[in-house]
């Protein structure tokens, strides 16, 4: 049943599902007819609320690129190659290699979601290169798969923000510690629930040897020329330029700056991964990793290749994000899922909510600020805790990421695949993740 049910969906996706581009395109057209349709705005003022969302979005889109660049980079230096490699040697047959990485990587993601795209990418990409027989989409969909846990994980910034001073909905609940969302028995339940069964979905769905699509030759081509060390003359050493480009002295002393500012970031804020310290933490493992400046120079020349669709993409959902909250049509659609529902019923249909406007809305604080003024004082009202509110949000939130290809493009970019070779199996994973959290809503 489940390899019948992955082939109808991988089939429908590779002939069906458009380009990551036009899909934000098309989104982008369905949010601003809704507007027209369900708002009170003017055309224009439409059109004024898609191009702020499209300027707000840049620092962001930076910040992505930034994770892929110093994640990819750190990922090419020659003793990461080595661990990942001595990972990859684990799984024995086919199916036991997508089974280890979307287990490796939803405890990655679990840990920090930027974290956990990187890993899952490079991790597949390892297993592929050395493992016979094993379908390359599978395993990068296994990649992305463990992203599913990742609002329900340390990082996960809707119970971060309810437990930090200031948040939007701080007067009427007041600060949550992260020991009733993130710890809550609840939550660790539901969330190890789906990262320990999700391997055995894989097994379940693993495509028969006739489907099996092996790395493309091409794309084997490109990580072995990535890898292969760059030699220089001992003509070009010997110049005062290339010593300080290949000095391990200076490479060491600038490496070191990063080290004394990330001790002393974790020593006053405790294991705290924002963005920006994981960019940090990438940026300066990688210069250490690589020895020398002009190593490391070499390796992000490389990385930056596959930064393109996130530079294209981003500033469209951005675009998308403006018209959703800038026309209140987000809340229309919360409000509505909020008027039918029953104190028993509230946080499957907040969840549910969640997973729509994440369609439209694909980030985490964004989706906050549209449904935690809403949902939370409905939640109060019917006598729901507000924790598992803002849980149940940021469950929708990262449940039909994986139907949307926001968070799929860096680590498409370093699997170079695009989406519909992916989106097919991640289908079954948005089933199989949602009935583990819908269930875990009702009864827990």
């Amino acid at each position: 049943m489940f390899k019948a049910m992955t082939r109808v969906f991988v089939r429908m996706c590779q002939r069906y599902l458009p380009d990551a581009y036009l899909f934000a395109i098309i989104l982008t057209l369905i949010a601003f007819l809704m507007a027209m349709g369900l708002t009170e705005k003017s055309f224009f003022q439409i059109v004024k609320s898609w191009g702020d969302g499209i300027s707000g979005i840049f620092a962001f889109a930076m910040q992505m690129i930034l994770i892929l660049v110093t994640g990819h980079a750190l990922a090419s230096s020659a003793v990461m190659n080595r661990a990942l490699n001595a990972i990859a040697r684990i799984p024995q047959t086919p199916v036991q290699g997508p089974m280890l990485v979307v287990l490796v990587a939803g405890l990655a993601s679990w840990i920090n979601w930027g974290f956990g795209l990187v890993v899952g990418a490079l991790l597949a990409v390892a297993v592929a290169r050395r493992l016979k027989g094993v379908d390359y989409p599978f395993l990068v969909a296994a990649g992305y798969s463990g992203f599913v846990v990742w609002h329900g994980g340390i990082s996960g910034s809707i119970p971060l923000a309810i437990a930090t001073p200031g948040s939007i909905v701080e007067k009427q609940i007041g600060l949550i510690p992260v020991g009733q969302t993130i710890f809550a028995p609840y939550n660790l339940i539901i969330m190890f629930a789906i990262i320990l069964t999700m391997p055995i979905l894989f097994k379940l769905m693993a495509p028969k040897p006739e489907d099996v699509r092996e790395i493309d030759p091409d794309i084997l081509r490109e990580f072995e020329e990535q890898e292969r060390p760059k030699h220089v003359s001992g003509s070009e050493v010997r110049t005062p330029a290339t010593i300080l480009e290949n000095s391990i002295l200076v490479n060491g002393i600038f490496a070191a700056l990063g080290v004394l500012y990330l001790g002393n970031y974790f020593y006053k804020e405790g294991f705290n991964l924002t963005l920006n310290v994981v960019i940090v933490l990438f940026l300066v493992l990688g210069i250490i990793l690589h020895k020398t400046p002009i190593s490391y120079v070499r390796a992000v020349n490389t990385a930056i290749k596959g930064a393109g669709g996130i530079a294209l993409q981003f500033p469209l959902y951005g675009g998308i994000q403006g018209i959703m909250v800038g026309t209140g049509l987000a809340v229309i659609i919360a409000n509505w899922f909020v008027s039918f529902s029953t104190p028993t019923t509230f946080p499957l249909f907040t969840f549910l909510a969640g997973g729509l406007i994440n369609l439209f809305v694909p980030s985490g604080g964004g989706q906050w600020i549209v449904q935690g003024p809403i949902n939370i004082p409905a939640g109060l009202a019917l006598g729901v805790d507000p924790g598992k509110v803002a849980m149940s949000i940021a469950y929708g939130d990262q449940w039909t990421n994986m139907i949307q290809p926001f968070w799929a493009l860096p680590l498409l970019a370093i699997a170079k695949l695009g989406i519909r070779d992916i989106m097919g199996y991640c289908t079954m994973t948005l089933i199989w993740s949602g009935i583990i959290m819908a269930v875990g809503l009702l009864i827990l």
